[in-house]
């Protein structure tokens, strides 16, 4: 099986439900394995918060007001990507440094790691960030797609 879908949202925080809504509407649709869904979608979750968090420009008014959100099913794998407008990872190519355990913010790209099975933090070709990771998918015993 095969599915691939692209949303182009506002950043604002309304966005951040709706795409893990969609996405486990998808996943379920698909039959995927509930735990491996759930996983994915607070990966999911996590990388649009900072999308609309940090996503815009760096010149006040001069940003983004949107990010992308892609999800490809293809064979056994799930891949997710967040795309925004925003300045990128500082150290990118590699991977942002951890947050200190007492934080109150930047356990985010820290959840996306141990929630899947690779992950990629990097520039879009217009110079905002782009987050993508994949994840092994584990199936349900009968598909609903099936079952229609």
């Amino acid at each position: 099986m095969s599915i691939w879908w692209s949303l182009h949202l506002r950043r604002e925080a309304a966005s951040v439900p709706l795409a893990r809504r969609l996405f486990l509407g998808t996943m379920e649709t698909a039959g995927v394995d509930p735990e491996v869904s759930y996983d994915l979608s607070v990966a999911l979750t996590e990388a649009c918060a900072n999308a609309v968090e940090h996503g815009g420009g760096p010149v006040a008014g001069r940003g983004s007001e949107a990010y992308r959100v892609t999800a490809f099913l293809d064979g056994e794998t799930c891949r997710i990507e967040v795309t925004d407008a925003g300045p990128g990872f500082p150290g990118v190519p590699a991977a942002p440094a951890p947050a200190r355990p007492d934080a109150e913010d930047g356990r985010g790209l820290r959840l996306i790691e141990e929630l899947s099975d690779h992950v990629h933090f990097g520039r879009s070709g217009r110079g905002g960030a782009v987050v993508s990771f994949d994840k092994i998918l584990k199936w349900k015993d009968s598909p609903s797609l099936l079952m229609a």
